[in-house]
């Protein structure tokens, strides 16, 4: 075997590995940016090093070690990505004021097909899906770097105590003390977003829910949409922490501060193991539709407890395989492709 068949032989197996490393990252980080530069990171340390790997691991555990230290060396600024719930009390719409806070403070949105790899278990993508939604991804954000890979890989990704142990090169009673305190930890932050319940794939109900929402939300009609929210749901908007809870001040926001989203165009994506939209407001210089949120939608007992307006669309709308313009022949016929 040639060194550039070898080589190229290296590349697709390093990168069968990439969306399950990008969705460990992304856990460990809570940044969809930060997860893909991680695992480029770790894929070049691999490439690298490939001659000192002796087999005695797997390629899939070796390169989770290389992944690991690469995400415990980001980790020790100390950075907590979270939700706007996460760092202020909720504002009643009197007073409400859009003050936006630095890009790294945020959890960020990130598209399934990027960390969710095709698994046949369907117990097995339940789980998967679950770990990356946003309260439980904002729950891990509170644990430290060490107990946080502790619980996905025990809890998520279900490796072996002692398999973990070997990876941070610890003991398994170590291991079983950390995942214990995590454990506690998450309970106690149990809250905002961690009762949603959605079907995989979408059951009748909830599908029907989605449809109704996107009619309501594109009609702008505030009786139809107050109607599928709870009553205690909440609207977030990073990157301003402003964040809104109950129809009644949700819908509104939609009517004063928020009145410029009226006749948007919404499209279907699947984020964060969860429905969400890609959302496109009027054009009013160049006409046509532009770019102005990721939305991420959260359900429970047949009504939307929260949704959450995720901003920096330059960012985000790339990441999803989204156009960074609709003309307005293009959103009436629905010919827009769902993000990836």
């Amino acid at each position: 075997m040639t060194d550039s068949t070898m080589t190229a032989d290296l590349d697709v197996r390093l990168e069968k590995h990439r969306v399950e490393l990008t969705g460990y990252c992304y856990r460990m980080l809570g940044s969809s940016f930060e997860a893909e530069d991680a695992v480029q990171d770790t894929m070049v340390r691999a490439w690298r090093n490939y001659e000192k790997f002796e087999g005695r691991s797997s390629l899939r555990s070796w390169l989770y070690r290389i992944a690991t230290n690469v995400c415990l060396d980001m980790l020790t600024a100390g950075n907590k990505r979270a939700r706007p719930m996460d760092l202020t009390d909720s504002t009643p719409l009197a007073q409400a004021a859009l003050s936006p806070r630095p890009d790294h403070t945020w959890l960020e949105p990130m598209p399934d097909a990027r960390i969710l790899p095709t698994v046949e278990d369907p117990a097995e993508a339940a789980v998967a899906k679950e770990s990356v939604r946003l309260a439980f991804m904002a729950a891990l954000q509170q644990l430290p770097p060490k107990q946080r890979a502790v619980l996905i890989l025990r809890e998520v990704l279900a490796w072996k105590a002692s398999e973990v142990a070997e990876l941070l090169d610890t003991t398994v009673a170590s291991v079983n003390s950390a995942l214990q305190r995590a454990r506690a930890t998450l309970a106690e932050r149990e809250g905002h977003g961690a009762d949603a319940t959605v079907s995989d794939p979408l059951d009748e109900e909830q599908q029907k829910l989605l449809d109704r929402y996107m009619a309501a939300f594109e009609g702008y009609d505030m009786t139809a949409l107050t109607a599928l929210l709870h009553e205690d749901a909440i609207m977030t908007m990073p990157p301003f922490d402003l964040w809104l809870t109950g129809h009644d001040d949700i819908t509104g926001f939609m009517t004063t501060l928020g009145s410029a989203c009226e006749g948007s165009r919404l499209v279907p994506v699947q984020v964060n193991g969860l429905p969400g939209f890609a959302q496109y407001k009027p054009d009013p210089e160049a006409g046509g539709y532009t770019p102005w949120a990721v939305q991420v939608l959260e359900i429970s007992e047949g009504r939307l407890t929260g949704f959450h307006f995720f901003l920096d669309t330059k960012r985000w709308f790339p990441l999803f395989g989204l156009p960074l313009h609709l003309d307005a022949l293009e959103a009436e016929s629905d010919q827009v492709q769902e993000g990836v």
